[in-house]
């Protein structure tokens, strides 16, 4: 038995729940990989997988096994991408989802100098909040925003994004300027719907002491950062939003900051990726990319 291989077939068994999947992942026969973990049960003489016609999950002692195993593996991958990455310059397809307002912002402005310098990379940039299985979808890493429930990834956080109250002039001079989080029940507002969730986002507010969250009565929903603010440009209401959206419409006179005086929520930035495999020298070098980028502006500098 490859003791190694093994390992890696179990591991990957265990992480995309299934055999198949786990064999196309490894590029092996199905069969190969079955007959891998089963020499491996026979070596440890436990059962590590309870396989059933339509399921297969992982029994108490292969749980704990693949905690230590995968940690073994992890180890091997960083210690052999040590030595490559020195001598061997990032390549091939690199894909990447994020949120398409940061990423038009401020990651494709400076594509260009990062593509130039890394010619042999090819990019592939998803834009969108929607929950994803990187294993399962091949996708390298993720961008998000937002405290991230525990879903096997490593969290590495980049940047802290703030939110502002904000409304056409036209808005406020028919309606009036509301001077506390509870007048805006007074008021027209449209909230934002979570590509995560499918829930309307509360709206949280912070002054001191006083904390502050109201379910808005919007009267419209919508899921889109451009969409967002093209409502609030034309008259329908006030909004919250990521400041570094809201920023070239205030600058201009477009929008106008409301509650200005009260502090809105800060949601941490992170670059997230499967914590059983090492980061490939072309993840490796784009997190840090974006990292830097992210950190060097002061609307997003970790807080």
């Amino acid at each position: 038995m490859d003791r190694l291989m093994a390992l890696q077939a179990f591991a990957r068994v265990v992480e995309l729940g299934g055999f198949t999947k786990a064999s196309d992942s490894l590029q092996m026969s199905k069969t190969s990989v079955s007959d891998l973990v089963q020499s491996l049960e026979k070596h440890l003489g436990v059962r590590l997988l309870q396989r059933t016609t339509r399921r297969v999950t992982v029994t108490a002692d292969g749980a704990a096994f693949y905690e230590r195993c995968s940690l073994i593996l992890a180890d091997l991958d960083e210690a052999e991408a040590s030595v490559m990455q020195a001598r061997v310059a990032p390549k091939g397809r690199l894909r990447v989802d994020m949120p398409g307002a940061l990423a038009r912002i401020f990651i494709i402005p400076k594509l260009p100098a990062f593509l130039a310098r890394y010619p042999d990379l090819r990019l592939e940039l998803g834009m969108g909040l929607r929950p994803v299985h990187l294993l399962e979808e091949g996708i390298d890493c993720v961008v998000r925003i937002g405290v991230q429930k525990d879903s096997g990834l490593v969290a590495r956080r980049v940047g802290t994004m703030s939110t502002v109250c904000c409304a056409s002039p036209a808005y406020l001079q028919e309606h009036g300027i509301p001077r506390r989080p509870e007048d805006l029940s007074a008021h027209r507002c449209v909230t934002y719907v979570s590509n995560r969730t499918g829930g309307v986002l509360e709206w949280e507010f912070t002054r001191d002491t006083q904390k502050t969250s109201l379910n808005v009565d919007g009267i419209l929903a919508v899921n889109d950062h451009d969409a967002y603010i093209v409502a609030s440009l034309m008259g329908l209401g006030i909004v919250k939003v990521a400041n570094y959206v809201a920023q070239p419409y205030l600058e201009s006179g477009q929008l106008t900051q409301v509650l200005a005086d009260w502090t809105a929520e800060q949601s941490p930035i992170s670059v997230m990726y499967p914590q059983s495999r090492h980061l490939s020298a072309k993840v490796r070098i784009f997190v840090d990319w974006v990292s830097d980028l992210i950190q060097q502006d002061p609307m997003l500098k970790p807080r």
